[in-house]
């Protein structure tokens, strides 16, 4: 089972209840962490005290109250996003928290005196973040959209997608149209036509008894009532709180692993191990602080000592006697069912005269509170089938006999034999899960074999490691589960930078102070000087040698050096902002390049003058791939596509395009994990900001 990245609709709307409590509390600050996609809200509440609100439309898609001790610390830099919620919401008050319709939005309003901020946080698709004024305009977001349906960039009216219906606040009517409209199964229509998604499609199969892949066309009216009784239940506790949230649990691998959170208990996993938790709000922050860590330790994220065998061992034991008593409880609970229709049928005339009596009642239009008066009155009067009814729920059609000491639930539209069938379908049901925990446990004991098995091969045999000479062998990096980060911090990183084809360093400036720079401080004997004709280019040197080596003008820089640092030149400057492809691009020795300016002239910061010929690449094609290098050393790197293909176990090259560089950033990221197995790698090493600093400046897209 994979763990789970994101909530579902059911999710949102119990978590939106929950954080409904926090209304009144006051925004201390605001921060973003990039990499995650991370916004975290540090609030005082005059209740709780301090409070710290987490939203996250990264690779986990979340919105929960957080335990300070689980929170990351502040970035260094609060990025410009940070700065923005900061000023509009120092000191607001948290006045509304909202789910848009049934979908997975949520909205946060703050009123500070003079102004209203409302943000929009998208937990589907890529994820976004949007901040809006007062009329609802967008302020800033983490993601501009621009589809045909709806626009979000800054400065544009927010546009909430097509709203989805909402299977929470339907009638009976509306949903069995709904429903019939479908020519798929009972869950599948559950799932997409109803909006439940799948897990919730087959919880609410289970809970009414439907066979999930029972076609609509074979389904009768008492199982589309029983479905709507389940969904106006849900609706019920969701609109109560009437919560108790869970975190589940798999023991496939080498250690207990979170991979489910729920806001109540789900028939679904009843053969699972769970945690209860006193709020959902407690349950999704233990669940998202540990489900990364859960996984890497299973996936061998880390290199540890011998595993303690013994512990887990005992583990697993336990995890058995739990499934074991599933099974009795099932047992048990099949078996009730069955006694209960067993004894509808062994007391027939008495349960039939009172579901006969209380339908004759409805049918002549009386109430169900006059009902209810009328068998208490008969209760006293020690008429036998008023005494046997212990309630009445008007909300379910239902009454509730006593019969022989067991109360059973009867519904008032069907008889004695429909009644009857119900709980035999029931004990099926039960049974079924049953099934599923026998499977379970087989599994468990598998798994303990496994374990008992590696303890012994790990006391006849040595630690397996991996050695120099394994390391030296190919290894296919993308494949991997785990990979070690290796990096050391070197001199050029705050500079634009790659090395060519020929292992030559080549270093640009980022702005005007950084050309400065490099020529005062970098520019040695035997460097060579690039620049294009173009205004507003990096100052570009090709070093001969490194900072600490001694210069030495006989050093041959080859021609594909020299190749690859014009088209570093041309890449990054105005000429690809401009869209343009290609520019011409002079080369000039190290003793050419002057600050000094002819008579008369003036240079401006960032600007040289430059003395005597110079040797042209005419047409320099621009050009930038971006990668991951994971040997000798894990980092993103950048630059010509012939430098840097080699360099690294992937690469993906851009050209001028549409995307700003923050948003063409993310979608090398996403496209990077998607060709990583070890996602938390990528996140590491290669996060959005990262991946911007090779980026040239202005717009780029992918090359196809």
């Amino acid at each position: 089972m994979d763990e789970k990245r994101e909530l579902t609709s059911v999710d949102i709307a119990a978590l939106a209840g929950e954080l409904g409590q926090y209304r009144g509390a006051h925004v201390d600050k605001v921060y973003l962490y990039p990499d995650e996609a991370l916004l975290r809200f540090r609030m005082s509440d005059y209740d709780r005290g301090r409070t710290e609100l987490l939203i996250e439309v990264g690779e986990n898609k979340r919105a929960h109250v957080a335990d300070p001790e689980h929170v990351p610390d502040a970035p260094e830099r609060p990025p410009n996003f940070a700065m923005m919620l900061r000023n509009r919401l120092s000191g607001a008050t948290l006045e509304a928290v909202e789910q848009f319709e049934f979908d997975r939005i949520l909205t946060l309003r703050f009123e500070r005196e003079a102004d209203s901020t409302t943000v929009v946080a998208e937990l589907f698709g890529d994820g976004n973040v949007a901040v809006l004024d007062e009329n609802d305009d967008v302020v800033d977001c983490l993601e501009t959209v621009r589809l045909k349906s709806r626009t979000v960039v800054p400065g544009s009216h927010y546009e909430f997608p097509s709203a989805r219906f909402n299977p929470l606040t339907v009638d009976y009517e509306r949903f069995r149209e709904r429903m019939a409209q479908s020519d798929s199964d009972v869950v599948r229509t559950l799932a997409t036509q109803l909006n439940f998604g799948g897990l919730y499609g087959e919880e609410l199969c289970s809970r009414a008894g439907v066979p999930y892949n029972q076609d609509i066309e074979a389904t009768g009216d008492e199982e589309f009532e029983a479905l709507y009784r389940e969904i106006e239940s849900l609706s019920r506790r969701l609109g109560e709180g009437d919560l108790d949230a869970r975190v589940y649990y798999e023991s496939d691998g080498d250690d207990r692993v979170r991979v489910d959170v729920t806001p109540f208990p789900l028939a679904e996993y009843a053969d699972r191990e769970s945690e209860p938790f006193e709020s959902f709000n407690e349950a999704l922050d233990d669940y998202f602080t540990n489900v990364d860590a859960d996984h890497s330790d299973r996936d061998g994220g880390e290199e540890r000592g011998r595993p303690d065998f013994e512990a887990e061992i005992e583990k697993q034991k336990r995890i058995i006697d739990q499934q074991q008593q599933a099974i009795e409880d099932f047992d048990r609970q099949a078996e009730a069912e069955r006694e209960k229709a067993e004894l509808l049928y062994a007391n027939y005339d008495l349960v039939d005269e009172v579901l006969s009596t209380v339908r004759a009642a409805r049918e002549e239009g009386r109430s169900w509170e006059a009902i209810e008066e009328t068998l208490a009155e008969g209760a006293e009067q020690g008429i036998e089938a008023a005494t046997a009814v212990v309630g009445v729920d008007a909300s379910e059609g239902t009454v509730t006999v006593d019969v022989d000491d067991t109360r059973i639930e009867l519904e008032v539209a069907d008889g004695v034999e429909k009644n009857a069938d119900r709980l035999y379908t029931e004990a099926k049901r039960i049974e079924g899960k049953k099934e599923g925990a026998k499977a379970a446990i087989e599994d468990t004991r598998e798994r303990l074999e496994e374990i008992e098995a590696e303890r012994d091969a790990w006391e006849t045999t040595d630690e397996e490691e991996e050695t120099d000479a394994e390391e030296a062998e190919d290894v296919d990096w993308l494949a991997r589960s785990s990979i070690p980060i290796r990096q050391t911090e070197q001199w050029y990183e705050r500079f634009r930078w790659f090395h060519t084809s020929d292992d030559f360093l080549v270093i640009g400036g980022r702005s005007a102070d950084q050309n400065e720079e490099l020529v005062k401080k970098y520019l040695d004997r035997g460097d060579l000087f690039f620049h294009t004709q173009a205004h507003g280019a990096p100052a570009t040197i090709l070093k001969a040698t490194g900072p600490s080596e001694s210069p030495d003008e006989d050093i041959e820089i080859p021609e594909t050096s020299r190749e690859e640092a014009a088209q570093f030149a041309v890449s990054y400057s105005t000429v690809w902002k401009e869209g343009k492809y290609a520019a011409d691009v002079y080369e000039v020795d190290h003793d050419q390049v002057t600050k000094t300016p002819e008579s008369g002239e003036y240079l401006e910061k960032g600007s040289f003058a430059i003395r005597g010929d110079r040797t042209y690449y005419e047409d320099t094609p621009v050009g930038v791939a971006v990668g991951i290098a994971c040997e000798p050393e894990t980092r993103v790197i950048g630059g010509p596509p012939s430098a840097i293909t080699d360099r690294a176990e992937t690469t993906i090259e851009v050209e001028p395009g549409q995307y700003a560089q923050n948003d063409i950033a993310k979608r090398l990221y996403r496209e990077f994990k998607q060709r990583f197995v070890d996602e938390t790698f990528v996140r590491k090493v290669a996060s959005p900001d990262l991946i911007q600093e090779f980026l040239p400046p202005g717009g780029s897209r992918m090359v196809e």
